[in-house]
């Protein structure tokens, strides 16, 4: 289960918002599925609007700042501008990480969280504070 602030799912709907009609990414920072920042990634796909790419250099500069401040990446988000939040077969296939997924459908905010590439689901729990 992942454990979600309030605020860092506000900081991530602020990000994915902006990016629309492109289909914004950005990194789950924590530890132990507790989520405790989000950092925001730039999409560097050549068509922004039907699939998202991480910038290569953000991305491993992003993962050395995670293991120096002694945290873990806990999930990767992204969004898909016009739903669902579920994991298309690109996303399926793409699936390198070992951590969630979290798609975001931005017609609604909705949000869900997958094991990939096999698409189990991740409960994901909001916390107040």
């Amino acid at each position: 289960m992942l454990r979600l602030p309030k605020a860092c799912l506000e900081q991530t709907l602020a990000h994915l918002r902006a990016a629309l009609p492109h289909e914004g990414v950005g990194l789950w920072v924590g530890r132990a599925g507790r989520v405790v920042e989000f950092w925001p990634l730039q999409n560097i796909h050549p068509r922004p609007h039907e699939r998202y790419e991480a910038d290569p250099q953000s991305l491993v500069e992003a993962v050395r700042r995670i293991e120096q401040m002694g945290l873990e990446l806990v999930a990767i988000v992204h969004a898909h501008p016009n739903g669902p939040a579920a994991p298309s077969e690109t996303d399926r296939s793409q699936a390198f990480w070992r951590v969630p997924y979290v798609i975001f459908d931005m017609k609604t905010e909705q949000f869900r969280a997958f094991w990939l590439p096999q698409g189990e689901e991740v409960p994901v729990g909001l916390e107040a504070l």
